[in-house]
């Protein structure tokens, strides 16, 4: 019942998610923003989030995870109560700050139980927890694009979302035990120790790559993702409705692509599969980016969609192999790379005021050349 609930958590997250970015030309038009604007809100909570998370991380590996976890989950509903209520640029900065560490919480947490349950399947339980968030992110779009074609608009598909997140805070407070490794006791020195073995984890050059790794890979996962329904609206001329359902049929795809890594990661190893997606990455976005017609760079976004699958699986589980028994604190790094990582999204929001959305996007190259060179020549971890 706990892998349900684990995954049903990530199903949640990621639901937000697909709803948010899809809905990002629908906010920008109700509280007219600017891409410098919409760059600051995708970038700022997540670097204050990365801020404080390593510590909150580190305290799930000694204490109450349980606590901390349902802690999470009920700041996660607030936020996107309050997200439906923004009127303005500043309580919607506001209330995705508030977001940011209650996701980590709430859905971090829940991946490290997930790892801790069975350490020796970590890519294969990663892609499980993949498959459950491209199931979230195809229907968020499909949910906001109902609730548009039915004329209400993006601030009832928020509601719902925090009234989906009020049920499954309740069920995971019922049916979720206290990992046995955590104690409600903790003091002071058995936390600084733990920030001191995170911080020699860090300096671990098997660590350090797959946190690389992870940052660069997501220009063409979420940052791509986030930034596609401004693309599809501002480039090529669709509408929100039929750029939500555009985003859709992008998710729709990856969702296949991430069901059919499941199997195929049972056979291979999960390296092989990526060396080979990123060389298809690197020729596709070249091409998504300079088709002539909106039709080709739809089919050719779905191509891209179907071919990242894995990624965030695969880099991430390399990332728990190489901290074996340190799931939280292996988190806890995660999220302080995610400094670097948080940057990005605005930093392309500021390329596309000054050169262009078009002339942005041609930076997310960055991330399948990071990969082509980073990742390991042989199948072998580093562990901490």
């Amino acid at each position: 019942m706990s892998h349900f609930i684990f995954l049903l958590i990530e199903f949640l997250d990621e639901l937000v998610f697909g709803a948010q970015a899809s809905a990002w030309p629908l906010i920008r038009n109700d509280l007219h923003l600017n891409y410098i604007q919409i760059g600051l809100a995708l970038s700022l909570p997540g670097l204050l989030g990365s801020a404080l998370e390593p510590f909150l991380f580190i305290l799930g590996d000694i204490w109450r995870r349980r606590v901390l976890l349902l802690a999470g989950g009920l700041l996660f509903t607030v936020s996107l109560a309050l997200t439906a209520l923004s009127q303005q640029f500043w309580p919607l900065l506001a209330a995705l700050i508030l977001f940011n560490p209650a996701s980590g919480l709430f859905v971090g947490l829940s991946q490290a139980s997930l790892m801790d349950s069975d350490p020796a399947r970590h890519e294969q339980n990663m892609a499980r927890w993949t498959f459950a968030g491209s199931l979230g992110v195809v229907s968020g779009p499909l949910l906001l694009a109902a609730l548009v074609a039915l004329s209400w608009g993006w601030r009832p598909a928020f509601w719902i979302l925090a009234a989906c997140s009020l049920l499954t805070l309740l069920s995971t407070a019922k049916f979720l035990p206290e990992p046995r490794h955590t104690t409600s006791q903790m003091s002071l020195p058995d936390f600084i120790q733990e920030l001191r073995a995170a911080w020699r984890a860090l300096r671990n050059p098997g660590v350090l790559r797959w946190l690389v790794l992870l940052e660069f890979s997501d220009l063409l996962l979420d940052v791509f993702y986030t930034f596609l329904p401004l693309y599809f609206v501002d480039v090529a001329h669709f509408s929100p409705a039929q750029a939500a359902a555009a985003i859709a049929v992008w998710t729709g795809v990856g969702l296949a692509g991430d069901f059919l890594v499941i199997p195929l990661l049972e056979k291979i190893h999960g390296l092989d599969y990526l060396k080979v997606s990123v060389l298809l990455e690197l020729f596709l976005l070249p091409l998504f980016l300079l088709a002539p017609q909106a039709w080709q760079k739809l089919a050719l976004a779905g191509a891209l969609g179907f071919f990242n699958s894995g990624w965030y699986a695969i880099l991430k589980a390399g990332l728990f192999s190489a901290m074996p028994q340190k799931s939280s604190s292996a988190l806890a790094l995660n999220s302080l790379s995610g400094l670097f990582g948080k940057i990005l999204p605005f930093g392309l929001g500021l390329a596309a005021q000054a050169y262009g959305l078009t002339a942005a996007m041609w930076l997310l190259l960055a991330g399948p050349l990071a990969l082509l060179i980073g990742l390991p020549r042989q199948n072998t971890e580093s562990h901490a």
